[in-house]
């Protein structure tokens, strides 16, 4: 089935609902002739931890004709129409992952981290919400792309072994915080533009469970 998005322009305005390939068909073009994009889609990205202060990325398989080889995110995926972020946060983690997960707010979150097993279930709460959040990509062929979306984004905690079942990643690798910031300073072109922005911005929510 092809999924459906919810398209706006830049103020938020809703435009339309289109077909995903559609919308990125018309966007490359746009861009190619304009060097800029004019219409947005909603998302939703993620970052895990796990309570020991070990941040998760994925490093996204080759055969990916955007960043591939690069370290990102966690998790990202569009939020089809009709659908909530907090929905997809948990599909995602469902389809992507294989592990049932919660969304839960700042204050439930905060007492749900200690009471709760994190073998068993992952817990999230959002951080911040972008209206205009840019994503700068590297395409394969060494061009590249600058796509505006509104997205929130989400920290959560699990405690498991993960490992991804939808291919896009080759594999996972965990970092503290320290040794993060480190990598990312001193080997920038390892990592996508998602990450660094969202470890520079969202660094003080990464701490351990105390």
């Amino acid at each position: 089935m092809n999924e459906k998005l919810d398209i706006y322009d830049l103020d938020w305005n809703p435009l339309q609902i289109q077909d995903r390939k559609e919308f990125y068909t018309e966007i490359k073009q746009e861009y190619k002739e304009k060097w800029k994009i004019t219409k947005k889609v909603k998302s939703i990205r993620l970052i895990l931890m796990n309570s020991l202060w070990r941040i998760y990325l994925q490093k996204r398989s080759n055969s990916k004709k955007q960043n591939s080889w690069l370290y990102d995110k966690s998790v990202w995926g569009h939020v089809v129409s009709w659908d909530s972020y907090n929905l997809t946060v948990i599909k995602e983690c469902a389809e992507e992952l294989w592990f049932p997960a919660t969304v839960l707010s700042n204050e439930d979150f905060l007492k749900s981290i200690k009471i709760t097993d994190l073998n068993i279930i992952w817990i999230f709460r959002e951080v911040d919400f972008l209206e205009n959040f840019i994503s700068a990509r590297k395409n394969n062929d060494w061009t590249e792309i600058s796509q505006p979306f509104i997205t929130p984004i989400y920290i959560w905690y699990y405690d498991w072994p993960i490992k991804f079942v939808d291919w896009e990643s080759s594999w996972i690798e965990v970092f503290s915080l320290e040794e993060l910031e480190k990598e990312i300073s001193n080997n920038p072109d390892k990592f996508t533009e998602d990450i660094k922005f969202m470890i520079e911005n969202y660094k003080e929510y990464l701490i351990p469970i105390k």
